[in-house]
């Protein structure tokens, strides 16, 4: 399955703070968790995976479209 992915102008900001989110990292959290709605946007999806082998919770928020995928915003949650 491949996915494209896009940079919202907030992650690419973002980014330069979190470098150590890579897309692979990106794309195996939105593979591997299930399809969450986000509590403030009606058109935003989330993704909560834990991300080998640091074992590290990742969280993403993005928009999906046809195949598609928009990065919003992505952070570690600990």
């Amino acid at each position: 399955l491949f996915m494209q992915i896009d940079h919202s102008d907030y992650w690419k900001r973002k980014k330069k703070y979190r470098e150590n989110i890579t897309d692979d990292m990106i794309e195996y959290a939105i593979q591997n968790s299930n399809t969450l709605k986000d509590r403030n946007w009606e058109d935003v999806l989330n993704a909560i995976c834990r991300i080998p082998p640091s074992g590290r919770l990742l969280k993403v928020v993005y928009k999906r479209k046809a195949n598609k995928v928009k990065i919003i915003t992505a952070y570690w949650i600990d």
